[in-house]
């Protein structure tokens, strides 16, 4: 099953800069919420990396901290021009509000956790984009999904089957995320600080 890219307007003919935009994808079940939370906490006194949240049209889990909104809600925003990036999945909308963009001029690094079918146009409407892979290996995502049993889940063969066909998708950075959640955690603030790291 291939995810659908929703396509994305960008007003301006310069990409945004001088600031970061780490975009961390993955499939269900890798334990990118894990990690970001992990992450977040460890930049807590960095005022110059910044963890905006997500607007999303399902209810809100404990895992994530995301901003619930209806779809007219979602719809009547999006119309507005509010929303700097969205994208469907899962039969739900997301989004990330423009105020990133403010945020990157100012120089900062923004994190978030987005679907792959929005890299490519966010690498052209920014300046400065890194693109951070969390993955597991298939048995290990079925797992971690089994185990969440979150109803907006959906069907986990669908799940595990989503692809998306883009080069510009293509990771800058990847994390096999089997490990200590604690370890992989430091390798993620390590590419969200633009460091290196030996496997």
């Amino acid at each position: 099953m291939t995810e659908t890219l929703t396509p994305i307007t960008t007003d301006q003919a310069v990409a945004i800069g001088p600031g970061r935009l780490v975009l961390v994808v993955g499939p269900s079940g890798a334990g990118k919420d894990t990690l970001l939370g992990l992450a977040k906490a460890a930049c807590a006194d960095d005022r110059n990396v910044v963890f905006p949240r997500r607007v999303i049209t399902r209810e809100a889990s404990v895992s994530e901290d995301n901003e619930e909104v209806s779809v007219g809600t979602f719809q009547e925003a999006m119309a507005r021009g509010e929303y700097a990036m969205h994208w469907e999945a899962h039969g739900h909308c997301y989004a990330l509000s423009r105020a990133i963009d403010d945020e990157i001029r100012a120089g900062r690094t923004i994190v978030a956790n987005v679907s792959r079918t929005v890299i490519g146009a966010m690498r052209r409407a920014y300046a400065n984009v890194a693109v951070v892979s969390i993955t597991a290996p298939p048995d290990v995502l079925a797992e971690r999904i089994a185990m969440r049993r979150r109803s907006s889940d959906g069907k986990l063969e669908a799940r595990l089957g989503r692809t998306v066909e883009d080069e510009a998708a293509a990771p800058d950075v990847t994390i096999v995320n089997t490990g200590g959640a604690e370890y992989h955690a430091r390798q993620l603030v390590r590419a969200i600080k633009g460091e290196k790291w030996d496997n």
